[in-house]
């Protein structure tokens, strides 16, 4: 693990200490992730072999990349998982997954304005709307 994701953990960490908090965003996180891509998977740009790339393949490929410049091992586990969640997203309705979006980022807001009576570390930093999928990863995996 770099010291750039120590410290992205550590920052982060520091917004989601209590266990509410931590358990909203154990649910919601997942939520956001799978329904973010079974959302962009319905945005086609180019078509190549047959196959047609979608938004959510270019944001995976995007998330991956910044994801191994911080830890290569949690950067080929967040690809896997992260597929599986493209997969799966696919399936979903369009109702479903828009419900589902909406439902992950309510436990977001009632895990930092119930529970952590603090704002999320996204409104301070973007680059924590990845590192938060990384940091649940990484707890899950007992990388963190």
């Amino acid at each position: 693990m770099t010291a750039t994701l120590r410290a992205q953990f550590a920052d982060y960490a520091a917004h989601h200490g209590t266990p509410g908090n931590r358990l909203c965003h154990s649910v919601g996180i997942p939520l956001i992730v799978l329904t973010s891509f079974g959302l962009l998977s319905r945005v086609g740009l180019f078509t190549v072999g047959g196959f047609t790339v979608t938004l959510a393949e270019v944001v995976l490929v995007a998330a991956t990349l910044y994801y191994l410049t911080l830890d290569a091992t949690l950067a080929g586990l967040m690809l896997v998982a992260s597929a599986l969640l493209l997969a799966l997203g696919r399936l979903l309705p369009f109702w479903a997954a828009a419900t589902l979006f909406v439902l992950g980022w309510v436990l977001q807001f009632i895990g930092h304005y119930v529970y952590e009576k603090r704002s999320p570390a996204f409104f301070r930093n973007l680059a924590h709307l990845l590192v938060g999928p990384l940091w649940i990863l990484a707890k899950a995996t007992g990388r963190a």
